[in-house]
C-alpha cells in the first residue's frame, strides 16, 4: 500500500493537492493501491465533497478524525426528514433561506440551524443549536452523524471546549478535549496529549510493513510523528516548492525552507526524496553533497501528467490569453490585468480570461473595473480546463515561484506558447525562450511597475513578432515528456 499524507483539502486547493490527485489516478493504473490521508479539521466542509471534486476516489481517502471510527467517507446523505425525527415531538417552526434551515422550538429559547449541501437539497451536512442566545453544540452529518462539538460562552463567545467522535452505530469512539491550542485526546484504552501524538496513534494502527511505502506531501506538524511510526515502510518525501532561501544561503550553509527543513535533516530515514523538474533534482543534490556531504536518492517525476495532446486542429479566438491558479496574492494576477491593459493599446482586440478562485477575488474584480477592462478581461471561475486551453493563443503567468506549474503542463500540452518570468522551476522547464514563448528576466530588487511593463511588452512581441505556428508546435513537442505513459512508468521504477 502507498499512504500519501497531506494536511488540508479545499474547493481552491492549492497545486500540491491536484498533483495528489494526478498521483492517485496513475497508481490506479500501474496498479498501486493507494490511501491519500488528510489531518486538518473541516468543519464547514465534507471533506469528501471536495476530494471527489478534483478526482479522487472515496475508496483512496482517509481523514485522521474519522480513521479511529467505522465510519467511512461519504457524501452528505443525512436529510432533514431523519433530523426531525431526533425532536421527540417537540413542536416546532421552520424557515428555509437557501442553503440554510432553522428550527424554532416555541416557549423554549432554543433553536437549531440547519446547514445544507446546497440551496436546493435536503441532505444536512451539520446543525447548529442555540439555547437562551449561546451556541451550545453543531453535530456534523455524512450518512450519520460523525462527530460532535461542545460550545460554551466565555468572554461573550462561544468557545469550543470538547468534539466527540461516533461510530455509525452512535456510539462514542473517543473524545477531543480542548482549551485553545492545548488538546487532548481520550480513548478506551490512552489518552493522548497533542495532535502529533494522535498522527502517530494514527501511523501505528496501520501496522506498516516493509512493503508498504509513505509518501509525505506536507511535513508541517505531522512530520515527526510519521517518522517515528513508519518503520520499516520505506518513507518518500515529496518536494513541491523550492526547497531553500537563495538569500539566506551562501558558500558555507545553506537555508532550507521550513517546510523540507526536518525531512532534510532526517535523510537517513528516508529511502527517497522526488521533485518535479529535472532542474531541481540536479540542484538539491549538489546541495546536499556540498553542504551535507551526502548522495541521497532524488527521483524525478512530474507531479502531473497528460493523456494526450489536445487541439492540434482547433480554431483559437485571436490575440487571447487565459491564466489559471489560485487566486492569491503570491500569484500576481493583478500584474497580469495591468499588463494586458497596457498591452491592448497596441492591440485592440487582445483579451485575458482568469481561471480559479481565492481570496484575491474581489480585489481583481475592482481592479478590472478600475482599469475599465471588463470589456477583454473577464474573472471565469473554477472549471475544468481539459478542453479550454485549446480555445486561446497563449498562456501567461505572473507567478514568481513555480515548484512545477500544473497549469503549465496542461497550457504546452494544449499547444499554448506561454509567457511567464525566469524563475525556479516551472517556468524554465516549460518555457524554452524564443522557442515557445518568453521568459521575462527579473530580480529581487526589479520594482513591481517594471515587471508589469516586461510583462506588457512580452504580450505585445508574442503577437506582433513571433511565429505562433512554430510557437505551438515546440509546445506540443515539449509536451510529450509528460504524456501519462512516461510518467507512470516514472512511478513504477521509483516505487519498486
Amino acid at each position: 500500500m502507498i499512504y500519501n499524507f497531506n494536511l488540508g483539502i479545499g474547493w481552491a486547493s492549492s497545486g500540491m493537492e491536484y498533483a495528489q490527485a494526478y498521483r492517485a489516478k496513475a497508481l490506479r493504473n500501474i496498479g498501486k493501491k493507494a490511501k491519500f490521508i488528510f489531518t486538518d479539521m473541516f468543519p464547514k466542509d465534507n471533506i469528501e465533497h471536495m476530494t471527489k471534486n478534483i478526482g479522487f476516489l472515496d475508496s483512496e481517502v482517509d481523514w485522521l478524525y474519522t480513521s479511529f471510527t467505522d465510519c467511512k467517507i461519504s457524501p452528505v446523505t443525512y436529510t432533514l426528514e431523519k433530523l426531525e425525527e431526533t425532536f421527540g415531538g417537540r413542536k416546532f417552526t421552520k424557515n428555509r433561506e437557501g442553503a440554510i434551515v432553522k428550527y424554532l422550538f416555541a416557549g423554549t429559547g432554543n433553536f437549531y440551524t440547519a446547514y445544507m449541501t446546497d440551496p436546493l437539497s435536503d441532505l444536512v451536512h451539520r446543525v447548529e443549536m442555540v439555547s437562551n442566545g449561546c451556541l451550545i453544540r453543531k453535530d456534523y452529518f455524512t450518512y450519520c452523524r460523525i462527530y460532535t462539538e461542545y460550545y460554551a460562552p466565555l468572554d461573550g463567545k462561544a468557545h469550543l471546549y470538547q468534539r466527540r467522535f461516533f461510530n455509525e452505530d452512535g456510539s462514542v469512539a473517543y473524545e477531543e478535549i480542548t482549551d485553545n491550542d492545548v488538546v487532548m485526546y481520550q480513548f478506551p484504552d490512552r489518552l493522548l496529549t497533542s495532535k502529533e501524538e494522535l498522527v502517530g496513534y494514527m501511523v501505528s494502527r496501520l501496522n506498516l510493513t516493509e512493503e508498504d511505502t509513505v509518501l509525505i506531501d506536507r511535513t508541517t506538524g505531522i512530520g515527526q510523528a510519521i517518522l517515528e511510526h513508519a518503520a520499516p515502510a520505506r518513507i518518500g518525501i515529496v518536494i513541491h516548492a523550492d526547497h531553500f532561501s537563495e538569500s539566506g544561503t551562501d558558500d558555507e550553509h545553506i537555508l532550507w525552507n521550513n517546510y523540507y527543513e526536518y525531512a532534510f535533516r532526517q535523510h537517513s530515514h528516508i529511502r527517497f526524496y522526488i521533485t518535479a523538474t529535472d532542474a531541481q533534482n540536479t540542484l538539491l543534490k549538489k546541495q546536499f553533497l556540498k553542504y551535507k556531504g551526502i548522495s541521497p536518492h532524488v527521483a524525478t517525476i512530474p507531479v502531473g501528467s497528460l493523456n494526450e495532446l489536445k487541439g492540434m486542429r482547433a480554431k483559437r479566438r485571436k490575440h487571447s490569453l487565459i491564466t489559471a491558479s489560485r487566486l492569491a496574492g503570491e500569484k500576481h494576477v493583478d500584474w497580469l490585468v495591468e499588463a494586458v491593459s497596457m498591452a491592448q493599446k497596441r492591440i485592440p482586440d487582445l483579451s485575458l480570461d482568469i481561471y480559479g478562485k481565492g481570496g484575491e477575488e474581489n480585489n481583481l474584480r475592482e481592479q478590472i473595473k478600475r482599469l475599465s477592462c471588463e470589456g477583454f478581461v473577464r474573472l471565469m471561475g473554477q472549471r475544468k480546463l481539459d478542453d479550454v486551453y485549446q480555445q486561446y493563443e497563449a498562456y501567461v503567468s505572473g507567478s514568481t515561484s513555480e515548484g512545477f506549474g500544473l497549469t503549465l503542463m496542461e497550457a504546452v500540452g494544449s499547444g499554448l506558447p506561454i509567457i511567464g518570468f525566469d524563475v525556479r522551476y516551472g517556468n524554465q522547464a516549460f518555457i524554452d525562450d524564443g522557442q515557445n514563448g518568453y521568459k521575462i528576466p527579473v530580480t529581487d530588487k526589479m520594482e513591481k511597475k517594471e515587471r508589469i511593463e516586461r510583462l506588457s511588452a512580452a504580450i505585445v512581441r508574442l503577437f506582433t513578432e513571433a511565429d505562433l505556428e512554430w510557437f505551438r508546435q515546440y509546445s506540443y513537442q515539449k509536451a510529450r515528456s509528460y504524456l501519462t505513459v512516461e510518467v507512470e512508468r516514472r512511478w513504477n521504477e521509483t516505487l519498486s
